[in-house]
């Protein structure tokens, strides 16, 4: 593909224009993954070897923002906890985790650098400043949450560059606004860089959201229930999913790789006793916070705003409490945000090694243990990320009331064709959530598979059921999902096996169209079922509308010149031929059809 398909996909490869991408713009992530294509194609050892590269890379520059802050010893706890933590595992070992081992190299590399910069209390810094500006891009590029960098810069401008007191702050502004003295010149530097970060920030929004279409992705209520719960479910379970956060940085025991659907139940009102759990997080924060403006010791309070700056304000965009996100928990997010975490715990063990005594020994026991500990569940963790089937079912041991995690196991059961035991493991997703349409699917795409046509067919009508009613007056395709409309693919492909049931089958794409009217692989197939029905003409004008959605599918070109073959058109057949080789030169069906009219027209 063309290097420039980098800046209009998505990272999962779908148009960014389109309504069915998932606007997760990340071109500098899916530039090394063709890097890495261009070397050893599709072998994974390649790419897991360039995460864990982009890892140690991650730790060394943690490391460096961690010894402007810490003592040498403490810093390389930090680092070394860092390193080993198991909740990183997701983002190391999972390939697709490199969106955060790249953005937080440029992360660090962005707060580093201005770390330089805001040393001259003089000057502004503007190349210094530049640089930032460019290292927050290239972060925002390899993940969206690459560009919080900003606030953190403007929280160690504030907080560490100038190490003042909130008091100072407040006396500072009293005598501005009293008249008593002008603003020192180390102030009006300091308020420039500030801007500077602002205005960055804000063309880089600006720009995200021209790129996006000023539209979010659709997702499902399975994808994050709490996202579409009622006031005050919504709320209240939001706020809860922070504490289950803080405690896979805690306590790291139960990891899994998927927390959707029912895994995490809504918190409905405020008798349940986990908002207990969300009081005391706050509670925690809110006693942070105030350490970190009233601390005496200044290098303290820098520590401590820092650390909160890097675990509260990476963190912000997976919340929900800005816009909904597609998942409920995930452990890959906490990246970026367990550099705070990580830097709280080895403040605090310094301080207590400071202590000497009974106290040091104690905390060095326990650190070592907890080090240990830490490592040991990182290696077993890694062994559970071996293969799909290894990676889902030891989910299952965690959260066996996610019934995604049973649709998982089966397809990785699916793919190596063992049909009856995947079957299983659908058919148990059913029964965990009787609502969920992709798991009807899969039984109905099974059962298929197997031969057992009625029993393929009942299972997709119960899906198709399941499909919301459109209300008046209110767009049916933006509140289903893409996926949900396979069923309408998968059962007219089975119904039109029966050449008596073609009409029918037509009218299933003609549904699904009417619902996504960008949905080209229902036009793909819609097209092939006019063209056994002998409507040639119809035939053409759903390709052809096809086309004006995807003008880059060499199937759909492909097509086309079947049609115009059969209509006995055969130079437009083969400019069409051609055009589909020319995006997919390996189209098997093209090359053999443009021979044969080569070998037809007798041209050498």
């Amino acid at each position: 593909m063309p290097l420039t398909n980098l800046l209009e996909n998505d990272f999962w490869g779908t148009p960014m224009r389109k309504e069915q991408s998932h606007k997760s713009y990340r071109p500098v992530t899916v530039f090394t993954f063709r890097l890495n294509y261009l070397l050893h194609e599709l072998a994974p050892l390649g790419y897991h070897l360039g995460n864990v590269a982009l890892h140690a890379l991650v730790t060394l520059l943690y490391h460096q923002l961690a010894a402007t802050l810490l003592s040498g010893a403490a810093a390389a706890l930090a680092a070394l906890l860092f390193a080993v933590h198991p909740v990183h595992t997701e983002a190391v070992t999972g390939v697709v985790g490199r969106a955060e081992l790249l953005a937080s190299i440029f992360f660090l590399s962005a707060l580093v650098q201005y770390g330089r910069t805001a040393q001259r209390r003089t000057t502004v810094g503007w190349r210094g400043l530049m640089w930032v500006a460019v290292l927050a891009s290239l972060a925002m590029l390899s993940k969206e949450q690459g560009i919080t960098v900003l606030a953190v810069c403007a929280l160690h401008e504030v907080m560490v560059a100038q190490r003042l007191s909130l008091r100072d702050w407040l006396a500072l502004g009293e005598a501005a606004l009293a008249g008593k003295s002008a603003l020192p010149d180390w102030v009006k530097v300091s308020a420039q860089r500030l801007l500077i970060l602002f205005l960055t920030g804000l063309a880089l929004m600006l720009a995200r959201l021209k790129i996006m279409g000023a539209t979010l992705p659709v997702f499902t209520r399975f994808d994050n229930p709490a996202a579409v719960a009622e006031t005050p479910s919504r709320q209240l379970t939001q706020h809860y999913l922070l504490s289950i956060n803080w405690w896979l940085l805690l306590a790291p025991a139960d990891l899994c790789c998927d927390w959707t659907m029912s895994t995490v139940p809504l918190v409905r009102s405020i008798a349940d006793p986990r908002n207990l759990a969300t009081i005391c997080l706050y509670m925690l924060l809110g006693h942070l916070a105030y350490r970190a403006i009233t601390s005496a010791p200044q290098q303290e309070a820098s520590v401590i705003s820092l650390s909160l700056g890097l675990l509260v304000l990476p963190f912000l965009p997976a919340t929900n409490l800005l816009f909904p996100v597609g998942f409920v928990v995930a452990e890959r997010v906490l990246y970026l945000p367990s550099m705070g975490f990580c830097l709280l715990v080895a403040f605090g063990c310094d301080k207590l090694f400071r202590r000497g005594g009974a106290v040091r020994s104690l905390a060095l026991a326990g650190l070592l243990a907890t080090l240990l500990v830490h490592a040991g569940k990182t290696v077993t963790r890694n062994a559970d990320w071996r293969d799909e089937y290894s990676l889902f079912t030891s989910g299952l041991k965690v959260n066996s009331g996610n019934a995604k995690l049973f649709n998982n196991v089966g397809h990785a059961l699916e793919s190596k064709g063992k049909y009856s035991e995947a079957l299983e493991y659908f058919n148990q997703a059913v029964r965990t959530q009787p609502d969920d349409i992709g798991a009807h699917i899969n039984v109905g795409r099974t059962y298929n598979h197997m031969a057992m046509f009625e029993e393929a067919e009942t299972a997709y009508l119960r899906a198709k059921s399941l499909l919301p009613r459109p209300k008046p007056g209110e767009s049916y395709q933006a509140r289903v999902a893409p996926n949900h409309l396979n069923v309408f693919l998968n059962l007219a492909t089975l119904i039109a096996k029966n050449a008596t049931r073609l009409e029918e089958a037509d009218l299933l794409y003609r549904q699904a169209i009417s619902m996504r009217s960008d949905y080209t692989q229902a036009y793909i197939n819609r097209g092939d079922i006019l063209l056994k029905l002998n409507r040639t003409k119809e035939a053409q004008e759903v390709y052809e509308r096809a086309l004006f959605y995807d003008s880059t599918n060499a199937d759909i070109y492909y097509n086309l010149g079947v049609v115009l073959l059969e209509q006995g058109r055969h130079n437009q057949a083969l400019a069409y031929l051609n055009k589909a080789l020319e995006y997919e030169p390996d189209h098997a069906q093209a090359l053999l059809n443009s021979a044969m009219l080569i070998q037809e027209s007798g041209s050498p």
